[in-house]
């Protein structure tokens, strides 16, 4: 998460946008053996929402989990909006 605080572009190794999605971001670590994913979006260009995270053990990340952060992002957004 520091390198989001600390670089003007993150390389993609470590953040990429996932394609087809509505502006769902995927921040990817490395941690020993495991390779984790945090997902998240961003709003009003400064700050970043994470969604959620997973243990990720198959090369694709899974759909479901796409559409479960799709989803906390129109919710965010929706609440957002009412106050």
């Amino acid at each position: 998460m520091s390198l989001l605080e600390d670089l003007d572009v993150v390389p993609t190794p470590y953040f990429k946008k996932l394609t087809g999605t509505e502006d769902i971001w995927e921040c990817r670590i490395q941690f020993a053996s495991n390779a984790y994913r945090i997902f998240c979006f961003f709003e009003e260009n400064s700050v970043v929402v994470l969604t959620h995270g997973i243990v990720k053990k198959i090369q694709k990340t899974p759909r479901q989990e796409i559409e479960r952060a799709e989803a906390y992002r129109r919710n965010y957004l929706r609440r957002r909006l009412k106050q």
